[in-house]
């Protein structure tokens, strides 16, 4: 089994985590799911204080949220670093308004792809 892959801990010590049995609980999952979701690049993690967690704002009530998995995929592929990509995800973008994941929260995940492309290509 490869090991399960996490960032650095890049992001502000404001933004709330979730360790990887909380995420498994939230998304009714087995922790051995959740495993496999960050092999293989759905959700990415880092690691805070020596243990694996995922930034809570990743789930909403339905689950992952909707265009992330996507949007990480674009990122990867296009270079980026899991660092570079929590990087983006949280940083503050006045023409958005807001961060990239809390417009892939709200209705405005469609720019979010789009910038994201544009930065991969």
């Amino acid at each position: 089994m490869s090991t399960i892959p996490a960032a650095d801990d890049v992001l502000k010590r404001e933004v709330e985590v979730l360790p990887l049995p909380t995420v498994a609980e939230n998304l009714g999952l087995p922790i051995t799911r959740v495993h496999q979701m960050l092999r293989d690049g759905q959700l990415l993690a880092l690691r805070r204080d020596r243990v694996l967690v995922v930034p809570a704002e990743f789930l909403d009530d339905h689950g992952v949220v909707k265009h992330l998995t996507g949007t990480i995929t674009v990122l990867k592929d296009g270079g980026y670093t899991v660092e570079d990509i929590l990087r983006w995800l949280f940083t503050e973008d006045d023409s958005l308004p807001g961060t990239p994941i809390g417009a892939l929260r709200s209705d405005r995940s469609r720019e979010v792809k789009r910038r994201a492309q544009a930065m991969a290509f």
